[in-house]
């Protein structure tokens, strides 16, 4: 509402609650000056609502605070009508008291700010009215005195800023609040001739004139924590004794007896009293010792060993002082005193109670005994207890499908009865490593549960025994945990024997079974070499392992951890380190690489045994050896005759001539030397001896297809003999000329055959007695085609051949038909003879023709222009092949030089010294023969290019 101003209306105001506006919706505009709002509480907070005014004028923005209205809201709740309104007047000394405490139930809800206060109201029925106020939920009246026997009214009242709200009022007599003391002086008396009842005596807590009392009686037996409670109904009003009966002799009772006024319905029990203590009476036992045995293997295979165990009367009625047992053979018939009763005397304390061992005996598997037990207390005796063992092979058959589970804390058994004859009685056995009872369950019983005393992660053996009428039947054992946990320690592993190379044979002992605390599910064999590790999950059943795919000579560390349905653990780590060879690898390499070796020997040596010959020509070339010549052994005794040969004939030789004209360029030729390869032989073939060949009877040299410019390269050799030079009867006698001495210059060969001396020395001079042997040595060779181009070395050895041909040539001799058979001292020139001769033939033909094979004297060198020449230290193109010709000589021997233009050498026929100076003087001979003979033919060749020429004038 806007008073005292006309500034502003209604339209100009607006409402906030804690900063936030109220939306225009909820205005409700009644006139000019009054707006009503209406606002929803959320939350039981303070709030603060203002009434603000807009900004429509200087004089409201300069006075805001005029204009501005604030309300604080305050927020609660209704008080509730209280319940359960309740109140009581309890005992003091002998008088009930004056002051009533009552309670009651607050209902709803309230705030801080609007808090609810309670008043209680009492009013004595025509009379005051007591009242007192509180904030809480009780609250006590204290009256003048306790209005004993008067009608009382009770009721509250609520209120707060909201209102004011009463209770139900309560209307009862004084006496129905009144809750007094309980009885006093309880105890109890026990009588010797009543062992199974006590009588129970108390005081009254307040005076019968005050009020009327009625009790409440209950009691227990030691250490038990059930209450047994006396029906009032059996209990009068204002007694202070009650017997109680049908207790158990020799037990200690504990008794409270509480208090309340006797009308019904009226007033509170009292706390109950202290405990009232006492033991019955003894009395002779009423239930039979509870017996059974513990059967185990004998010390032979024919008997068992049976123990007997007992335990107390269910109704021992007293404390069992002694047993008395009775074993009954039948087939004894008590002559042995089997009828007789023993006594076994119980030395325990009462604390220490159990099963108490009887005796043991042996009994043999075909016999059968019925046992009998009492037990005697300081009353009397009870009735015996009877179990009969019957033959091993006479047991009746066990339960059928029994199974053990935990459940609550206890194990639960479940078993079918067997299929043949029906039992009386079960007896259902737990055995642990130090721990075994049992008990007796009746013949309908399936499903029961252990009553023991059984402990946490402990395997337990539980067996079911069916009796039948007294004799035992066989057992059906599980084995059962009643809670499991992770083993207290893992398998110790260890290795079964030594590792191989790539397997180990690991072995673990099985965890002691108290210290399992469960059922082990399965082992995890760890192991690792490094950082990574391998795992294998094995059986529970299983106790060794092999691990396999190991590497060699590598260390390993392996664990094993077991597992149960509560956890896991690990034992302790194992190393070991597998071999770097596995068994009998070591014998199987030295036995395969010996039988290898053996196997290479034999086959090597088989090899060489039959392939002799190619490796001696391979490894051991036949080089000839001048000193095991038999030239050597020549020793002419008588000159030599001299006998013209006939002319135009030759008998086995051809005769290289040589015109002594020519013997000078025919030297200079060999200076500047012919090149058969590449710069190797420039640099180290050098030509010496006379120009001419010889022949020899050596092996043919090996053909082959490679063409001409492909020979240079190839190397081929075979071993070259020595030849045999056979002077004819036309050479015998002839004393050779003179000749001059030359320098004696060593050239070089390329043959296989050991340097000598003269070759290793070039300077070294020739014996004076070789006067001919000096007539063969010539001036090195050369070398200055060592560095021209192949290609131009072959054009050049191509032109001087030709150039060769042109300057010699072959004239046949005649020798007579007849010949007489040479003496030692010929046997020289003949061999060399021969050899020329073969030589001839072998390569007459310089084109390659089918020319081979022939004597020596099969062509003659006027028979056409065709024939070809010998010239010394020439090369020569036969049959696809080049070959290079030669002689030398040292102070060792002549010795001619036939080889195949192939590298690395040349062979060599040698001609030892010591045989060249006893067959010289024919060789010069010889010489000169070829001399007069190549002069033959050129003076030939003459006539013939004269005649060629004066044709073509024609």
């Amino acid at each position: 509402m806007i008073i005292d101003t006309d500034e502003i209306t209604a339209d100009d105001l607006y409402w906030n609650v804690s900063q936030t506006t109220v939306p225009r919706e909820r205005y409700t505009k009644v006139n000019q000056t009054t707006l009503n709002v209406t606002i929803h509480i959320t939350g039981e907070k303070l709030e603060w609502l203002f009434c603000l005014c807009k900004k429509v004028s200087p004089n409201v923005i300069l006075n805001e605070g005029r204009f501005c209205h604030g309300i604080m809201l305050q927020k609660g709740y209704r008080p509730m009508r209280p319940e359960n309104v309740s109140c009581e007047a309890l005992q003091a000394g002998q008088q009930i008291s004056p002051t009533i405490t009552c309670s009651w139930a607050a209902a709803g809800r309230q705030t801080k700010e609007v808090p609810t206060k309670y008043t209680l109201m009492l009013k004595v029925v025509s009379s005051e009215t007591f009242n007192v106020s509180t904030e809480g939920t009780s609250a006590s009246l204290t009256l003048n005195i306790f209005p004993n026997f008067m009608e009382l009214e009770i009721w509250v009242v609520a209120h707060n800023k909201l209102g004011t709200i009463e209770s139900e009022r309560l209307r009862r007599e004084a006496g129905f609040f009144v809750k007094t003391d309980p009885p006093a002086n309880v105890i109890f008396i026990s009588e010797t001739s009543f062992p199974t009842t006590l009588l129970l005596n108390w005081s009254r807590p307040i005076k019968i004139q005050q009020i009327g009392l009625i009790y409440e009686i209950r009691f227990c037996s030691n250490y038990s924590h059930e209450w047994t409670y006396v029906p009032l109904s059996d209990m009068n009003k204002d007694i202070q004794s009650f017997r109680l009966q049908y207790l158990q002799p020799d037990t200690v009772y504990v008794c409270q007896v509480r208090c309340k006024n006797d009308k019904e319905g009226y007033g509170y029990w009292s706390e109950w009293s202290s405990n009232a203590t006492e033991r019955t009476p003894e009395d002779r036992p009423k239930s039979k010792p509870d017996l059974w045995k513990i059967t185990s293997d004998g010390d032979n295979a024919i008997e068992r060993r049976v123990q007997f165990i007992c335990k107390d009367p269910v109704f021992s009625n007293g404390r069992i002082t002694r047993f008395e047992m009775k074993v009954v053979d039948q087939k004894d018939r008590g002559k042995n005193g089997s009828w007789v009763w023993q006594s076994i005397p119980v030395n325990r304390s009462e604390a220490h109670g159990g099963a108490v061992i009887l005796r043991e005996i042996r009994l043999a598997d075909k016999k059968s005994v019925k046992v009998f037990v009492t037990a005697t207390n300081s009353v009397g005796k009870s009735d015996p207890a009877a179990l009969f063992i019957p033959e091993k092979a006479h047991e009746l058959g066990p339960v059928e499908d029994l199974k053990v589970w935990p459940r609550g804390g206890r194990l639960w058994l479940d078993w079918k009865p067997p299929g043949g004859a029906a039992a009386t009685e079960y007896v259902v056995q737990w055995v642990a490593a130090d721990q075994m009872d049992w008990q007796r369950e009746n013949r309908s019983s399936r499903l029961v549960a252990i009553k023991g005393d059984l402990k946490k992660f402990v395997c337990y053996t539980v067996s079911v025994y069916p009796i039948y009428s007294g004799w035992t039947g066989k057992s059906a054992s599980v084995q059962a945990f009643l809670e499991q946990s992770a083993p207290l320690e893992g398998p110790a592993v260890c290795l079964s024997g030594k590792p191989g190379r790539n397997e180990a044979e690991l072995m673990w002992t099985q965890i002691p079974l108290s210290r399992r605390q469960g059922f082990i599910t399965n082992y995890t064999i760890s192991y690792t070499s490094g950082s990574q590790v391998h795992t294998v999950v094995v059986p529970p059943n299983v106790s060794s392992y092999t691990l396999t795919s190991l590497l060699g000579n590598t260390k390993y560390d392996v664990w094993i951890s077991a597992a149960t349905v509560g956890g896991s653990s690990k034992g302790f780590n194992h190393s070991f380190t597998t071999l770097k060879y596995a068994p009998g690898e070591i014998e199987f390499i030295v036995v395969g690489v010996s039988l290898g070796f053996l196997f290479v020997f034999v086959m090597t040596m088989l090899l060489c045994f039959y392939k002799k010959d190619a490796i001696k020509r391979n490894f051991w070339p036949q080089i000839p050896n001048p000193g095991e010549s038999t030239i050597g052994t020549w020793s002419p005794e008588c000159p030599l005759k001299t006998e013209t040969p006939k002319e135009n004939c030759l008998s086995g030789i051809s005769v290289l001539d040589v015109d002594v004209c020519d013997g000078k360029s025919v030297f200079e030729e060999d200076k500047a030397g012919l090149p058969l390869k590449k710069d190797k032989y420039l640099s180290e073939e050098h030509s010496s001896g006379i120009g001419g060949s010889s022949c020899m009877s050596s092996p043919r040299q090996s053909v082959s297809d490679s063409d001409e410019g492909g020979d240079m390269a190839d190397t081929t050799a075979s071993t070259v003999q020595y030849s045999s030079v056979v002077a004819s009867n036309g050479y015998k006698g002839q004393t050779p000329s003179s000749q001059p001495q030359q320098q004696a210059v060593f050239s070089r060969s390329e043959s296989t055959q050991p340097l000598l001396d003269c070759e290793e020395n070039p300077d070294v001079s020739v014996p004076e007695g070789s006067r001919q042997s000096q007539r063969f040595l010539r001036h090195p060779r050369s070398s200055s085609h060592a560095n021209r181009d192949p290609a131009d070395i072959d054009r050049l050895l191509e032109t001087e051949r030709r150039e060769a041909l042109e300057h010699l040539d072959f004239c046949p001799l005649e020798e007579d038909a007849e010949q007489t058979p040479p003496t030692d001292e010929q046997s020289g020139l003949i061999e060399f003879r021969d050899a020329l001769s073969q030589l001839i033939d072998d390569y007459g033909d310089e084109d390659g023709g089918d020319e081979r094979g022939r004597g020596g004297g099969s062509r003659s060198l006027h028979d056409g222009d065709d024939a070809p020449e010998l010239p010394e230290a020439a090369s020569f193109r036969v049959d696809n092949k080049r070959f290079y010709f030669d002689v030398g000589s040292n102070r060792y021997g002549v010795f001619l030089k036939i080889s195949e233009v192939r590298q690395p050498y040349r062979n060599t026929i040698t001609v030892p010294l010591k045989a060249w100076a006893r067959f010289g003087d024919n060789f010069a001979r010889y010489e000169e023969e070829m001399r007069r003979i190549c002069s033959c033919h050129k003076e030939k060749r003459a006539t013939d290019a004269r005649q060629d020429g004066e044709e073509q004038e024609d």
